[in-house]
């Protein structure tokens, strides 16, 4: 019994093994997602609202993913927080078309607030769009050197884009 045991496991192992080998491998985040990596800084303005922020973005999945960590907080009431996690990742492109990217957006009105997205690299940086009823929020980020800008802008049904937040970051050290 023990020897029939262990050569099922072999067997699956093998076939897991070949499984692998035949998978192609993953696209990772384009270049303008994987700089976002480490930790940032910085205030900007959500609705009107003076905040501050701080993010935080690393490599996951073995490189096959990025992971973002962002917190906020009002300025004039630091018990008014708000907290996101962004997943973006790479998607295969045809030569020629700029890279795209897919993404996961989750916060803290839980997951009725959960949006998958798509976007694309822009010429400064990269862009993704979430989708939400009849509109989307439309996510730019461009990051020159040790700056970082994050801006959010509505867009309607008729394309019409309208400010949401806007953010200015600076890289910082990790805690």
């Amino acid at each position: 019994m023990r020897v029939l045991v262990s050569l099922l496991a072999l067997s699956a192992s093998m076939i897991a093994a070949v499984a692998r080998a035949e998978d192609p491998p993953p696209t990772p985040p384009p270049a303008q997602v994987a700089a976002l990596a480490g930790c940032w800084k910085g205030e900007g303005t959500v609705m009107g609202k003076p905040v501050t922020i701080a993010l935080s973005a690393k490599s996951i999945v073995g490189g096959a993913m990025m992971l973002v960590e962002a917190e906020s907080a009002a300025k004039a009431d630091p018990a008014d927080t708000y907290a996101a996690h962004l997943l973006f990742g790479g998607r295969t492109t045809k030569a020629g078309e700029p890279a795209a990217i897919v993404g996961l957006w989750a916060d803290s009105f839980g997951g009725d607030g959960a949006s998958q997205g798509a976007g694309r690299v822009t010429a400064d940086g990269f862009e993704v769009g979430y989708p939400y009823g009849e509109a989307a929020f439309v996510n730019r980020w461009a990051r020159a050197g040790d700056h970082l800008s994050w801006s959010i802008v509505m867009r309607g049904a008729g394309g019409k884009e309208q400010g949401f937040a806007s953010y200015e970051l600076v890289r910082a050290g990790c805690g």
